[in-house]
């Protein structure tokens, strides 16, 4: 499907309400997704940089914003393609704003933009984290607040309180290291191929988790913050007691160890929201929600609690552009769109969440 846009130029005229194309360049997945003007999802595409950043053992922004370039054309041809549609039925495009790499953010704005004004409609600005907390109404449209939402990725871990639709309130976050940077750097120490926290959890698999106590940071105190930086270091001073002792370890009880402390941390002060906040409703998203350990704890002590969990599919966990189609739908309904002067926001604030997820 060639990009050959001509229509004359005037002034965007929104609709009631649109079918969306969503964009995602926040980091080293070029993404493109697109919905209905219903909110059904007809196409999901992903261009994953593994192979690019692997030699480096971590995602190097200059390579990821050079990759971007490449394939955001024949990426956002393909979602389109697959969800059998023209140009001209689009009503908006929606595109990840922020926070993320600058060089990969400026692509997907640039173009998204630029499609944009070529086509006359509306963009909408999305925030990346309002992104994967819409990831769980890919599958549970009627996944109702008040609830906790739980996003835990590489570079966030944050908890929300979702009181009404569009309100998110920010009640916990990671003093340090995020989850998923625990993860890929416990991954390092024990020389485990890159992305680390893949690597990791298959290696937990063959392993105890009881093997070795690793710290639950800030587990008992801190109220509903996190800290990982205590047991990276932890594991690296753990390795080097055994070097120096001559002594060795499986390598499978030493990553379902620590992988255990991160899944316990993350579990306890999830539900501690819950509970203080005295909702019925857990979501938990982002990148380390695909972890099938995480996974497994959270469905137990839901269902034996009687909490509804959301957790969104495997494929809607790790960066994608469906979660951002769905974010902009749901802002394009509120009326908010992006300004043509607007700019990429590397470091848009966690805080802000909903005032910023798209505004003009």
């Amino acid at each position: 499907m060639a990009l050959n846009v001509n229509t004359p130029r005037s002034e965007p005229t929104p609709l009631v309400s649109a079918n969306i194309l969503g964009i995602e360049t926040s980091c080293d997945e070029t993404a493109a997704a697109v919905l209905t003007h219903e909110g059904k999802l007809l196409s999901s595409v992903v261009a994953s940089q593994h192979e690019v950043h692997s030699p480096f053992g971590g995602v190097v922004p200059e390579l990821a914003s050079r990759r971007h370039l490449e394939n955001i054309e024949g990426i956002v041809c393909e979602a389109m393609k697959r969800a059998h549609m023209g140009w001209h039925d689009l009503g908006a495009v929606a595109v990840t704003r922020g926070p993320g790499l600058a060089g990969a953010l400026v692509v997907g704005v640039s173009f998204g933009k630029a499609l944009a004004f070529a086509l006359n409609i509306p963009w909408v600005a999305v925030h990346h984290l309002a992104g994967h907390l819409a990831s769980i109404w890919l599958d549970q449209p009627d996944f109702p607040p008040p609830f906790v939402v739980l996003v835990v990725s590489g570079g966030h871990t944050h908890l929300y309180f979702v009181p009404h639709e569009e309100d998110y309130q920010l009640i916990g976050r990671t003093l340090d290291d995020a989850a998923g940077e625990a993860f890929d750097k416990g991954a390092k120490m024990l020389g485990l191929s890159y992305p680390g926290g893949p690597a990791l959890e298959r290696l937990a698999r063959a392993g105890n988790p009881d093997a070795i106590h690793f710290p639950r940071p800030h587990l008992n105190r801190g109220g509903l913050n996190f800290s990982f930086s205590g047991l990276k270091t932890a594991l690296l001073y753990y390795l080097r007691d055994l070097e120096r002792k001559g002594q060795s370890c499986p390598k499978p009880d030493l990553a379902a160890s620590y992988q255990e402390a991160i899944v316990e941390v993350l579990v306890e002060k999830s539900f501690r929201a819950v509970r203080q906040y005295k909702v019925q409703g857990l979501a938990v998203v982002g990148g380390v929600s695909a972890n099938s350990r995480l996974r497994a704890c959270l469905s137990t002590r839901a269902r034996d609690l009687g909490v509804g969990l959301a957790l969104p599919r495997m494929e809607f966990c790790t960066d994608n552009a469906a979660m951002i189609a769905v974010a902009g739908w749901r802002a394009y309904r509120l009326g908010q769109y992006g300004s043509w002067d607007m700019d990429v926001a590397p470091n848009l604030p966690a805080s802000q969440l909903g005032a910023l997820a798209s505004v003009g």
